[in-house]
């Protein structure tokens, strides 16, 4: 009998395929960016945990990667006997197997006894996580913890750094100890149906849906399409799938046609963009694209911001996850069509925030309409800044009152037949202005390669030389979103007498 981790029982609950693929051909996995610095911030926050849980730092960190895993599931069983805090304590029982992040000793009724404390990247208890402490409760005590309770230790999304690296008030703790205990023999049921798929000599015949994605993106996905029907014009790139009946039908739903969807399901923008990917035509409604634009007159500014986050702030004042702006590009378009551009991008480490305030305030006038793309997301970031720094607040919600979307524009009045149902920039710009392409910038062509690259800049070991490579990389990625707009804009208004 195969002894199968917590993380195999939680990929065949997710998917028996997976499950059978990471035991069986793990050479084939390729997870993605995002993916794989999830794993670096888990970490990092398992790491904080620590400090936490065990401020004097007496507590064992068991290593089984280091020790081998007979001898970590020895030590642990040999802590269990003292009072001390434990990391990574190590249990195999009943064919399964788990590590659990802290284990906490405690006393009851004259006994010790013990509190397992999971701790979470996210920001909430989400449905899988109580899948996996049942899982990790269930092996812990059949091993023969007398674990008293579980608990899963979250980010609190609302706390505040204070600086100081004071990070007490990080974590938020929910216990699970009553429901992943009531699940001890469904989690028998999961570990002996998980291990019939890893005896299994060939992969579990599952086609690809929605559990491809939920609750994570498997880094099999590729391989898995490989081997199935490829739709000409896949069902899935129609966008705001949100009717029930339509969702039903193409969500997750990745061989079905377009051409397999009726009409009737479908409202105006579906339809237009089955209409057209199905023609190999392009859709623009020039004139109404001019009328909508024509309101907002010369001179003025394309706006576009750069941001990050970080789970464990950094930044007194800032919370988890708050995406921080650390740089802006605005092109400035004058009355007689003149284009200049202006930037800003602090690679210092420093929190670039108030600074990056001032900039942006001088950088965007007083008067003309500030053009940005997808608004909600540079409005939400000025009236954080603003709420931040009161002396800026006026000026800056001033700027949010000139804001115009282009996005809504572009989903009214074009659509070409490369977008797939996308009206993201990085699809409209290549297909309405094909000399400016993202795919042609170095090192930095989307918004999660930029995260990456301020990282790796702001990181202390990063030499000049690469910090100054990042730096003009990052200004041509962020060059390239406002110089897009505005060749977009000039296009969506008839201006072809500037030249630009």
């Amino acid at each position: 009998m195969r002894t199968l981790s917590k993380s195999k029982v939680l990929a065949f609950r997710q998917c028996p395929k997976r499950l059978w693929l990471e035991i069986h051909k793990p050479e084939l996995r390729d997870d993605s960016a995002a993916t794989k610095a999830s794993f670096v911030v888990g970490h990092q926050v398992g790491e904080i945990a620590q400090h936490l849980y065990d401020p004097k730092g007496t507590g064992v960190l068991i290593d089984p990667k280091t020790e081998g895993y007979p001898a970590a599931i020895a030590r642990t069983q040999a802590l269990l006997a003292t009072d001390q805090t434990i990391f990574e304590a190590t249990f195999s029982a009943e064919g399964g197997f788990a590590m659990a992040d802290i284990l906490l000793p405690a006393k009851h009724a004259g006994k010790r006894v013990w509190r397992m404390v999971e701790v979470k990247s996210s920001t909430k208890v989400k449905d899988y996580h109580q899948d996996d402490a049942a899982i990790q409760s269930q092996v812990a005590r059949a091993a023969g913890v007398p674990l008293q309770s579980i608990a899963l230790a979250h980010i609190d999304s609302k706390w505040v750094y204070p600086g100081g690296k004071d990070y007490q008030g990080l974590l938020r703790e929910q216990d699970l100890s009553e429901a992943a205990f009531n699940r001890a023999d469904e989690v028998k049921v999961w570990i002996a149906e998980a291990q019939k798929v890893a005896a299994r000599r060939s992969e579990p015949p599952v086609t690809t849906g929605g559990q491809c994605t939920e609750p994570y993106a498997c880094g099999f996905f590729a391989y898995c399409r490989s081997h199935e029907p490829q739709p000409e014009h896949p069902a899935i790139w129609l966008p705001n799938r949100k009717k029930k009946s339509l969702k039903a039908l193409v969500d997750g739903n990745y061989a079905i046609e377009m051409t397999d969807v009726s009409d009737h399901l479908l409202n105006e923008t579906q339809k237009r963009v089955k209409e057209h990917t199905l023609s190999g035509e392009i859709f623009f409604d020039a004139g109404g694209a001019a009328a909508d634009l024509a309101q907002h007159k010369l001179p003025a500014y394309f706006l576009d911001f750069e941001t990050i986050m970080f789970a464990v702030p950094i930044w007194k004042g800032t919370r988890p996850y708050q995406q921080i702006v650390f740089q802006f590009s605005v092109h400035h378009l004058s009355k007689k069509g003149e284009l200049t551009d202006q930037a800003f991008l602090d690679l210092s480490g420093e929190d670039p925030s108030k600074k990056l305030a001032e900039a942006l305030v001088a950088a965007c006038g007083a008067r003309g309409p500030v053009f940005v793309y997808n608004a909600g997301f540079e409005k939400t970031r000025i009236k954080e800044l603003a709420a931040r720094f009161p002396g800026l607040k006026v000026a800056l919600l001033a700027i949010n009152d000139r804001i115009v979307d282009l996005c809504p524009i572009a989903e009214q009045h074009y659509y070409h037949p490369s977008q797939r149902g996308s009206w993201s920039i990085k699809k409209v710009l290549p297909a309405a202005i094909p000399e400016l392409r993202y795919d042609d910038l170095d090192g930095v062509k989307d918004g999660g390669m930029a995260m990456t690259a301020y990282m790796e800049a702001v990181a202390p070991g990063t030499t000049a030389a690469r910090k100054a490579q990042i730096d003009k990389q990052l200004r041509a990625y962020c060059g390239l979103d406002t110089l897009a707009m505005v060749r977009l804009w000039q296009m969506f208004a008839g201006r072809v007498d500037l030249r630009l």
